[in-house]
């Protein structure tokens, strides 16, 4: 594979600066309000309080989708930055505090007006599913002027999230720091985050693909929902082309990584009993993007993102609690 040119940063990432509070909960608390297994709703923040109010304890941890991936990236000794929006409040010094600690580079400014910092509630169910409830509050208020282009220039690959598309300040911010990535010789990753997100916004997210996108991350629900296909296969075959490279992951069957008219498949790795999926797209991305930005294989960027996927959903919450850096050295080196 062509090497990349040589930037100060691995990988800079966009997307929703959010605290999780991760809980455990049965189907019949999904049941009585009204919640999806398995999805990710918005909600406003009184639906938050009161949902919070109706569980148990909880854990919080430092989330947000482009900002689990960073944090992978980081911790496999990659060289990281990202960009997202907090409000100056408990749960914003938290976010900070958390992704600096893993060896991130996040210098946005905190707003000191607004709504608070974003926050999700995820129900973990006893079969490891996780059901999101997510309060977007001071993140979505990201737009261009948030951004720090300087940073963005630096990195090898520019890493969007999905989920924050659901902003128009946002896409307008997707777009300039997409732009600027492609001037200065990176290239531009995209995460569709949800199959939601995707039904919300098909035909931009088709354009963003088209118009920007090299790397595009999916599993089968958000891939056969971008292009309304009956089969994980078709909407493979439509996808070609349309970017350099698409990671498709399929959960138990691994992944597929299509790039022009190779296609690889990759294995799973069972690292042990699973115990909650919060975070398996997001560790997966980070894996595959250590690994392409410094010039290997796809075959080891997919495998490097199953290992990385394969350990979170062994524990509670998105972070990994083990050493990744470890874990590579352990499993593929």
């Amino acid at each position: 594979m062509t090497p990349l040119p040589p930037k100060s940063l691995d990988v800079v990432g966009i997307g929703n600066a959010i605290v999780d509070v991760l809980v455990q909960a049965d189907d019949a608390f999904l049941d009585d309000h009204g919640l999806t297994k398995g999805t990710m709703a918005l909600i406003d923040e009184a639906q938050a309080e009161r949902l919070y109010g109706s569980v148990g304890p909880g854990l919080e941890t430092s989330g947000g989708s482009a900002a689990n991936t960073l944090a992978g990236i980081a911790q496999l000794g990659g060289r990281a930055g990202f960009i997202g929006r907090v409000r100056d409040d408990q749960l914003g010094a938290i976010f900070s505090h958390d992704i600096r600690s893993v060896g991130a580079r996040f210098d946005t400014p905190a707003a000191t007006t607004g709504p608070s910092t974003a926050r999700c509630l995820i129900l973990v169910t006893p079969d490891a599913q996780r059901t999101m409830c997510t309060y977007l509050g001071a993140s979505v208020q990201l737009d261009p002027d948030d951004l720090d282009l300087d940073l963005v220039r630096q990195a090898r690959v520019l890493y969007l999230e999905g989920y924050l598309w659901d902003s128009p300040e946002a896409q307008r911010a997707f777009v300039a720091a997409a732009e600027a990535a492609r001037e200065a010789g990176g290239e531009v990753a995209l995460s569709l985050s949800d199959a939601f997100c995707v039904d919300r916004h098909r035909d931009s997210f088709r354009e963003l693909v088209d118009g920007h996108v090299d790397i595009l991350f999916a599993n089968e629900m958000e891939i056969t929902s971008l292009y309304k296909a009956d089969s994980f296969e078709q909407a493979a075959a439509e996808v070609r082309g349309r970017c350099r490279i698409a990671a498709l992951t399929r959960s138990e069957l691994g992944s597929q990584v299509l790039a022009g008219e190779e296609s690889i498949p990759i294995e799973p790795f069972l690292l042990g009993e699973l115990v909650d999926t919060t975070g398996a797209g997001d560790l997966y991305a980070a894996g595959f993007l250590h690994a392409y930005t410094r010039g290997a294989s796809l075959e080891r960027c997919g495998r490097l993102g199953s290992l990385c996927a394969g350990q979170v959903v062994t524990q509670l919450g998105p972070r990994p609690q083990s050493c990744l850096r470890e874990l590579m050295e352990r499993h593929l080196d």
